[in-house]
C-alpha cells in the first residue's frame, strides 16, 4: 500500500522532532526517492536546525565522485546491494560532516529489475559513523510512485527507530 502525503508529513515530523531532541545532524544520500527523504524532511520550516544537506546520487558515476562509492563494490554487488548503500552513509556523513546519514538504493520500476533485484528491491542504510550503521532490504509493491512512497516512509520510519535505540 503507498504511503499517503499524510503518512511522509507525519513520519518527517516525527524524525524531525526526534533529531531536534537528540541534537543531531542529518544527511541524506538517495538514488531511486530522488531527494524525496531530504523532501519531506526540509518541508518544515527551521529544518536547517536538523538536516544538513542531501545527496541525489542516481548514477554509478555520482556514487562514486560525491560519496567514494568504490568499483568493487559496484562491480561485485550492484548499486542496489548492502555494501553500497554503507558506503554510501559512509561518503554523507564524510561530505557533509552530520552526524547521522540515511541512505537508499533500488529498483523503482517500471523496469531494471531482474530476477535476484525484482522491480520493489529497496536496500536502506542509516548510521552515526561506520561501524555504528544499520543496513537493510526490503521489497515493496505497485508502481514506480507507490515504491518510492514507500521507501520514503521506511527510510523516515528507520532512522527513527536507529535513534530511539540511541
Amino acid at each position: 500500500m503507498p504511503a499517503s502525503d499524510h503518512e511522509l508529513e507525519h513520519a518527517g515530523s516525527q524524525l524531525a522532532e526526534q533529531l531536534l531532541a537528540a541534537g543531531h545532524t542529518l544527511a541524506t544520500a538517495e538514488s531511486c526517492t530522488g531527494g524525496w527523504v531530504a523532501k519531506v524532511l526540509t518541508d518544515k520550516a527551521g529544518s536547517s536546525a536538523y538536516v544538513v544537506g542531501g545527496l541525489v546520487t542516481y548514477s554509478n558515476d555520482a556514487k562514486q565522485a560525491l560519496l567514494g562509492v568504490t568499483d568493487a563494490s559496484l562491480a561485485n554487488h550492484g548499486a542496489v546491494s548492502e555494501p553500497v548503500v554503507r558506503e554510501m552513509v559512509a561518503g554523507a556523513l564524510a561530505t557533509t560532516g552530520a552526524n547521522l546519514a540515511v541512505a537508499v538504493s533500488g529498483v523503482a520500476g517500471p523496469g531494471g529489475g531482474s530476477e535476484l533485484k525484482p522491480v520493489g528491491t529497496v536496500w536502506f542504510a542509516w548510521g552515526s559513523s561506520v561501524a555504528a550503521t544499520e543496513a537493510v532490504v526490503q521489497y515493496f509493491s505497485g508502481d514506480r510512485d507507490q515504491v518510492r512512497r514507500q521507501a520514503v516512509l521506511f527510510a523516515l520510519q528507520g532512522v527513527s527507530g536507529f535513534l530511539g535505540k540511541a
